[in-house]
């Protein structure tokens, strides 16, 4: 049976970096999980790379591989320190990922996605923002930074006012932005209220 995949958003990236006209490689930052969305780019003909830190998410991106017949190119790395080359990743995107870091940290990350990506390369980032009704639950670590538990672990989230994360998007020209609130469930299968802002962003 054919993948779902429920990132609606990743397929609008996909429409802007085929409408782009550069060389079809995408780099995944976080690419872990039982249903690796890199897949999604790998049906439409995309030299796929993937990082992520977590060796279980590794795993899991692993069994669907060998379920469907790829290879999406997963490896354990950072994305704040990304193993390719400079100008060497036409497209870059994060979903869901980045903002399980500092905000010093995900300006670092946002600094190396610039770094791999050409002139005229294409990133989408998304953040959580204030509007999400988890924005303040945990220990406080920072600015609209909290250490939460998810699926057991003490993971640290970061929470953003509705144009802050433009003030780390020095060298990029936003090509597409959107605030989304929607009703979700958290690990707990607790009914929450979600906040994230997309991005597309173009190095300039």
């Amino acid at each position: 049976m054919k993948p779902v995949f429920r990132q609606n958003q990743l397929y609008t990236f996909l429409m802007y970096c085929n409408g782009a006209g550069l060389e079809k490689v995408v780099l995944d930052c976080g690419a872990g999980g039982n249903c690796p969305p890199l897949a999604i780019f790998a049906e439409h003909g995309y030299k796929t790379h993937g990082v992520e830190l977590s060796e279980k998410q590794i795993e899991l991106a692993r069994e669907f591989e060998l379920r469907n017949g790829l290879d999406l190119g997963i490896v354990k790395g950072d994305m704040r320190q990304l193993p390719f080359d400079d100008n060497s990743i036409s497209y870059v995107y994060s979903y869901n990922s980045i903002f399980h870091m500092s905000k010093a940290e995900i300006a670092e990350a946002l600094k190396e996605i610039r770094r791999v990506l050409p002139v005229g390369g294409l990133a989408f980032i998304n953040f959580a923002s204030e509007h999400d009704q988890r924005s303040t639950y945990g220990e406080k670590a920072g600015d609209g930074e909290y250490l939460q538990t998810e699926y057991g672990e003490q993971v640290l989230h970061s929470y953003f006012k509705v144009d802050e994360a433009e003030g780390y998007f020095e060298g990029y020209k936003v090509l597409y932005k959107e605030n989304r609130v929607r009703e979700g469930y958290n690990p707990q299968g607790e009914k929450v209220t979600m906040g994230f802002i997309d991005y597309i962003i173009e190095k300039i």
